[in-house]
Formats: C-alpha cells, sequence, structure tokens
C-alpha cells in the first residue's frame, strides 16, 4: 500500500461503530475504510452514500449490482475491488462463479441476458474516459429501468469508478474474500 492506514483504536469515536460493522459483516475492518478514516468526514459520507446506492429493494438486483461493481473493478485493475465485490457476487444463493470468469468476455459469452448486456455495456461506456454514452445505448436501458433505476445505476456506476481508483492507486491488497482474476482481461 501506498499510504498507512490509520489504527482503527486511534480512528474517532464516530467512525468505530462503521468498523464494528465491517468486522460483523466482513469477519475484518477492511482496508479501505481505514484509509478513507484518515480523512473521517469524508470516510462517512463515503459510507453513507454506498449504503444508500446498494439498499435493498432497489431497481437494481444484488446480482446486477455484483456484475456491474466487479466488471468496473476488473477495468480500473483494483485488486481488493474485484476481491470484495466477486465475494459478495458467488454468495448470492443460485449464482454460479462461472459468470464471474466469463465476464471480461460478456460479449461473446451465452451465460449473460440481454438486460445484463446492456447494462454491461452502459458500465463501461461511463468508466472508459475514450468512450461517450450514446443515445441508442441509453434507450436501451429505458427497457429495464425507469428513471429513479437510471439515476441509481449510474450512481453505481459512478461510485465504483471512484472507489476502484482510489483503492488501486493507492495499491490496496485484496482481502482474501474472493479468487478471481483482478485484470480486465482473461
Amino acid at each position: 500500500m501506498r499510504v498507512k492506514a490509520i489504527n482503527p483504536r486511534r480512528a474517532p469515536w464516530y467512525l468505530k461503530p462503521v468498523y464494528w460493522l465491517q468486522k460483523r459483516h466482513y469477519g475484518q475492518i477492511l482496508i479501505p475504510g481505514l484509509l478513507w478514516g484518515r480523512q473521517p468526514g469524508l470516510m462517512l459520507g463515503v459510507a453513507f452514500l454506498f449504503g444508500r446506492l446498494v439498499r435493498k429493494g432497489t431497481a437494481l438486483p444484488p446480482d446486477l449490482r455484483a456484475l456491474v461493481c466487479v466488471r468496473i473493478s476488473q477495468i480500473n485493475h483494483c485488486a481488493f475491488c474485484v476481491d470484495i465485490n466477486g465475494a459478495g457476487f458467488l454468495s448470492l444463493e443460485g449464482v454460479l462463479g462461472d459468470k464471474l470468469r466469463e465476464l471480461p468476455n460478456w460479449r461473446d459469452s451465452s451465460l449473460f441476458d440481454d438486460r445484463e448486456r446492456c447494462v454491461l455495456a452502459y458500465a463501461e461506456a461511463v468508466t472508459d474516459s475514450c468512450q461517450q454514452v450514446e443515445d441508442p445505448l441509453f434507450e436501451a436501458l429505458r427497457r429495464y429501468f425507469d428513471d429513479d433505476g437510471l439515476v441509481l445505476l449510474t450512481g453505481l456506476i459512478a461510485f465504483q469508478n471512484m472507489s476502484s481508483k482510489f483503492n488501486a492507486a493507492l495499491a490496496v491488497p485484496p482481502q482474501g474474500f474472493c479468487r478471481i482474476p483482478a485484470g480486465g482481461e482473461k
């Protein structure tokens, strides 16, 4: 890592519940949380935003969120994000690791349905600064999402880009949640 993480015992009192929840949910405190903890106000903002994006009952089911997050993480070369988001995907009932292994080749794989292909194309277009989101792609998304769902999807993509770029730039290592390739290509 390029920046030293804070000691969670020395974190401000109001971050300690966040670290407690991470330890309870993941079995350990997440390294990015200890890095964001160097800027406590930012950490709270990031945690709040993430919580709103992944809450239950949204237009984005967990499997679709996980696919988007893993793919963006692969593109941005964030080993930590692939690790944690891949584990979340594999924990979903009825979801097989085959989709994760084929994710870098989603365009050519028969494992992905039309909605997933559309969402992955959009996630890649938003993630790649050399691309623009073209109107036909956005109109195709309207088959699957209303305006609220489109804002939520775009927010998730933007958040995952911020998160994976933050972690990749600071060389945050994986924490052993999942074993899938971190790179964007097979």
